[in-house]
């Protein structure tokens, strides 16, 4: 399994955290055996065991295990917490501690590992005494060898091929007094996500004053040297706040390189990977968003684009087939292109799996044609792999790319190959915006969205943009306003805007100018409004809606809306994973979530309750070694409430024994899959036999 930088960095976080407790905890014991201390601590290295085997570190997992054996030995009597055995496993945590942030880089720090997983199995059959064992406590294992960064800057073509690596001995982490050496400091998101805010409120302010100080002293207050000096130091805050919040597109790409390398080998194709615009810097959050979107894109060229060598010769082609990767900034946007030169989409085919879904779509012209790829449950793959085949890839890039208010477009030539092109803007924090007027009151359109500012002389006609043919609705219309663009005043000015991958055109009372908004999200409180993105406070007070250019477009080409005049997304499945390892919570909700399920989390089995008591679900998805309540009670209780008693129950756990497994299912249990042969797939599997595909939910379990 390739780990992703985010899940790799969560998983080593977390397991920092509680190797930490482990060796505080071996510290007390040597005061004495306290049993809920040794509960404890087993219970901390059976987390770290179940997490380090979900995310792929086998070796990582083994030595857990081997400390998880020792304290289950104190548990049962049969050993006692000596000195040695102190030492011994103050050497294994020590040893995992300096390896975290080599496994944070990526690194196979498998060998180094599996000594300490040895050393701690000898300790335990007796073969060595525990002081002095190999290695001595608090020693630093081996130089572990790193991945090079590589030479390859902006504008490198570089060859898919095994990377070269450097010997580099691993360090421990920083004192807290070297933590404030050297030209970097980590930062946690969440606080420089309230710094932008503070900024953006403080600007608001500032605007505010300004309109106080004419409506005071006259239009002559804005010439005041104070007030320009403020005006300019508050930009260059804001410019400087947003410049820290962002990375460049460069962080993301490993994994997409390490994709295409490893699925042309599985494939048996032979794929040249190009990379360029690498030094783009995006907003982290938004960043964050497209990896998702862009692996699915790469793993999709490499699978359904490119052909086997033997097919390429046969067309004429080199056997090597290449797969190009370009980001740009223009304006207020990046653009990245992902592009193939493999066969191109079967447009043919794509139309015969729409028309089987709705014959309706037999009468879509070739460009509505290539748009349908993006629909969940379409694929023209010949059977179904662990790569494609359920129509779930295109469907999660769409997604992804809807999160960060972007757009994308296809273009593809038979025998040619495939390029698709995302545009999404830097931040959503601070938006360039079009200001308009639209029955009486104030909306912004961000500036990323918008294709083109029309004056015309009939809105009720289509026009004629890039060649193409782009319907216009009135915006007061399509937002329910009264008001707004009369029936009978034909002529208007017309902002076209682009969603996802569709393009629509709003008539408009007038335009009011373009200025840098301040996005503040809306209230948790509020049902989600697919036609706003966020508001933004006015110099007099006032509340300036921003809308969203995706939600716009939907909401005009006549997608069914919802009992309060809202769209509504039809409902998923709902499942519910309880796991006190937020490593394996995370990873089993994006498993799940890219299949197309809704996920809900807990960490343990009376928040599970407590959850399921507030809204019901279709699936609970378990694991066993909890705080508090076990997956078994957890399983037990569920089918001992009435309303929940048929609901399906899988297991998945460390402890993978026939007896686990027996007792697993006689609790009521419909599946139970051990943690130590992990594989996605197996779970989306399990799940779907159980409720079938990330499909609209039928409620209960058993209905249609």
């Amino acid at each position: 399994m390739d780990l992703s930088e985010e899940l790799l960095g969560i998983f080593t976080d977390e397991a920092a955290g509680r190797l930490g407790v482990i060796a505080a905890g071996l510290l007390r014991l040597e005061a004495g055996a306290d049993p809920d201390l040794v509960t404890e601590l087993f219970r901390e290295a059976h987390t770290v065991k179940g997490a380090a085997a979900v995310v792929g570190l086998d070796a990582v997992s083994r030595v857990a295990h081997a400390m998880e054996d020792l304290f289950q030995e104190l548990r049962d009597g049969s050993r006692t917490p000596t000195h040695d055995f102190v030492d011994v496993l103050l050497a294994a945590v020590d040893g995992l501690r300096i390896l975290l942030p080599a496994m944070r880089m990526g690194t196979d720090i498998s060998a180094e590992a599996d000594r300490l997983g040895v050393m701690v199995a000898r300790f335990r059959s007796g073969t060595v005494p525990g002081r002095g064992a190999e290695p001595q406590p608090q020693r630093a294992p081996a130089p572990v060898p790193v991945p090079e960064p590589g030479p390859h800057g902006p504008g490198a073509v570089v060859a898919v091929a095994p990377e070269p690596s450097v010997a580099v001995a691993p360090q421990a982490g920083p004192r807290p007094a070297e933590a404030l050496r050297g030209d970097a400091v980590r930062v946690p998101i969440t606080r420089l996500d309230a710094l932008v805010r503070l900024v953006g409120e403080t600007a608001s302010a500032n605007l505010r004053v300004g309109r106080l100080l004419v409506d005071r002293l006259g239009p002559a207050a804005t010439d005041l040297d104070p007030v320009r000096d403020l005006a300019r130091s508050l930009n260059e805050l804001q410019e400087m706040t947003m410049r820290a919040r962002m990375v460049p597109i460069a962080s993301i790409l490993e994994p997409l390189r390490r994709a295409v390398r490893d699925l042309s080998r599985d494939l048996g194709k032979s794929v040249r990977w190009e990379a360029r615009g690498l030094e783009t810097e995006l907003d982290r959050g938004v960043l964050n968003e497209l990896g998702d979107a862009l692996l699915h894109l790469v793993r999709n060229a490499v699978d359904h684009g490119v052909e086997p060598p033997d097919e390429r010769r046969a067309s004429g082609k080199p056997p090597e087939a290449t797969i190009a990767f370009h980001a740009m900034q223009l304006g207020s946007e990046v653009v990245v292109t992902v592009a193939d030169d493999g066969r191109g989409i079967d447009l043919g085919q794509v139309r015969a799996q729409a028309v089987r879904r709705d014959p309706d779509s037999d009468r879509l012209d070739d460009d509505e044609i290539l748009e349908l790829v993006f629909l969940s449950g379409l694929s023209t793959a010949p059977r179904v792999t662990d790569v494609s085949g359920r129509g779930v890839g295109l469907d999660v890039v769409l997604h992804g790319i809807d999160a960060v208010r972007g757009r994308i477009e296809v273009r593809s030539r038979p025998g040619e190959g495939t390029e698709f092109r995302i545009r999404v803007p830097i931040t959503l924090a601070v938006l360039p915006c079009l200001l308009v007027s639209c029955a009486d009151q104030r909306y912004a359109i961000p500036m990323h969205s918008i294709v083109v500012v029309q004056e015309t002389a009939d809105h009720t006609a289509p026009l004629w943009v890039e060649g193409q043919p782009v319907d216009v609705t009135a915006l007061a219309s399509v937002l329910g306003l009264a008001g707004g663009t009369a029936p009978d005043r034909r002529a208007a000015t017309v902002v076209v805007v682009a969603g996802p991958t569709r393009r629509h055109g709003f008539a408009v009372d007038a335009l009011l100018g373009q200025r840098d908004v301040v996005v503040k999200g809306l209230s948790g409180l509020l049902p989600r409004i697919d036609v706003l993105t966020g508001a933004s406070i006015e110099p007099d007070g006032s509340v300036l809606c921003i809308l969203d250019g995706g939600g716009l477009v939907e909401r005009a080409r006549g997608a069914p809306p919802g009992p309060d005049g809202l769209e509504r997304p039809p409902p998923r499945a709902s499942l519910l994973v309880v796991d006190d390892a937020v490593t394996v919570r995370e990873l089993q909700r994006a498993i799940l979530e890219r299949a197309g399920y809704a996920v809900r989390t807990a960490a343990d089995g009376p928040a599970a309750l407590a959850v399921l008591a507030e809204s019901p679900a279709d699936l609970v998805l378990t694991d066993v070694e909890m705080r508090g309540m076990d997956g078994f009670e957890l399983t037990r209780a569920i089918r001992a409430t009435g309303r929940l008693e048929s609901l399906p129950v899988i297991i998945l756990t460390s402890r993978a024994t026939d007896e686990d497994r027996r007792r697993g299912l006689e609790a009521g249990a419909d599946a139970y899959l051990p943690k130590s042969a992990f594989d996605q797939g197996d779970l989306v599997a399990a799940v779907e036999r159980l409720l079938g595909p990330g499909r609209p939910s039928g409620g209960e379990r058993g209905s249609p």
